[in-house]
């Protein structure tokens, strides 16, 4: 069922009438309140992608079918549900651009992602999905788009086009099982990036930028060994580029820009083809790429440090000030008292006072 692209408003119905691995397409139009918890339990797409829906991300049931789930650009809140992680045939699932908060799931590695599944109980395999309209990973400069065309003769073919490797590329039939990816950018994420996520080794695309990531990059991620597309930016990871990505055949794109990373850039293998502009935002990292040498002292010290040696020596400074000013003022006192004598008689004056008063006391 395709209602996707219209003026269609108000909440989503809280039930369907259709049968196992339905395809529903109800994006790019204006949708609001939640989502039904009801909707995925026999769909096999689910495209809900541009509308108004808020609330959290239901806890769907345990759907075996479902391969593709899409809820990019609406206002959604709220942690991503380990229910997720149940949904172990899902290859694309983009969660962007909503406002979820708390830690990346470390049970996504569950998920299959692109591995290849057993569908011996009787399910749909995807060399028989045929998707009607658009279906789209948008994960920063990685597009999905898909169109089909209608051949009332044979069997409904389709036709999709996949950026991949810096340009796009045609793919049919058989070649749709070579496409899967994660795309939670642009949310409100915090925590660590989990390491489980190295498991995805079909994983083709990996989008976690405009979050608040912290912690390493996992040295985990080396095991991707399909990965084309990995963008880490706009958060704030810290530490060095494992070198061990080296390894990482077919990546085409690694985006850490605009975090708070250090030590020296990879060279080899697929970095030695990627330009500065995914390392920009982060001073401390060293190499060609950037044009700033790992072998000598330029490389600019943590802002923390550069702000303790300038409270050191201002304080050094105030001392010795205050030792310099406390020596001129009695260096004065004692030569008015030498020099001058109605300071002389009115000092020993005070000081008989002085005495006289504490005496009669």
């Amino acid at each position: 069922m395709d209602l996707s692209r219209n003026k269609l408003s108000g909440n989503l119905p809280t039930h369907f009438n259709y049968y196992s691995a339905a395809m529903l397409f109800l994006n790019d139009n204006e949708f609001s309140g939640p989502i039904p918890d009801t909707l995925l339990e026999n769909v096999m797409v689910l495209d809900l992608r541009n509308n108004y829906l808020s609330g959290t991300i239901p806890c769907f049931p345990n759907n075996k079918f479902i391969q593709y789930l899409l809820l990019r650009g609406n206002r959604l809140t709220g942690p991503i549900p380990k229910d997720l992680c149940s949904l172990s045939s899902i290859k694309i699932l983009d969660l962007s651009y909503n406002r979820l908060n708390g830690s990346i799931p470390s049970c996504f590695n569950n998920v299959s992602f692109g591995r290849s599944l057993s569908y011996s109980s009787g399910y749909i395999s995807s060399y028989d999905i045929f998707l009607s309209n658009e279906l789209g990973l948008y994960s920063g400069s990685l597009v999905l788009p898909l169109e089909f065309h209608t051949d009332y003769s044979s069997e409904l073919e389709f036709i999709f086009e996949f950026a991949s490797k810096s340009r796009y590329d045609s793919y049919t039939k058989r070649s749709f099982n070579f496409i899967s990816g994660l795309d939670l950018s642009n949310n409100e994420l915090s925590g660590q990036i989990p390491k489980e996520l190295g498991d995805l080794q079909r994983i083709r695309a990996l989008n976690l930028s405009h979050n608040s990531l912290s912690g390493l990059i996992p040295e985990s991620f080396s095991n991707l060994t399909d990965i084309e597309s990995i963008d880490l930016s706009f958060n704030v990871l810290h530490g060095p580029i494992p070198h061990n990505l080296t390894k990482l055949d077919y990546m085409v794109v690694f985006n850490v820009s605009y975090n708070n990373l250090s030590g020296s850039i990879p060279t080899q293998g697929k970095f030695s083809t990627l330009d500065d502009t995914n390392y920009i935002g982060n001073p401390l990292l060293c190499g060609s790429p950037v044009d700033r040498s790992c072998d000598n002292d330029d490389t600019p010290k943590p802002d923390y440090q550069s702000e303790d040696e300038k409270a050191t020596i201002d304080m050094e400074i105030f001392y010795w000030s205050l030792t310099a000013s406390y020596g001129i003022t009695w260096m004065a006192f004692i030569v008015l008292i030498c020099f001058g004598s109605p300071w002389r008689r009115a000092w020993f004056h005070l000081v008989d006072a002085f005495i006289n008063f504490f005496t009669c006391v």
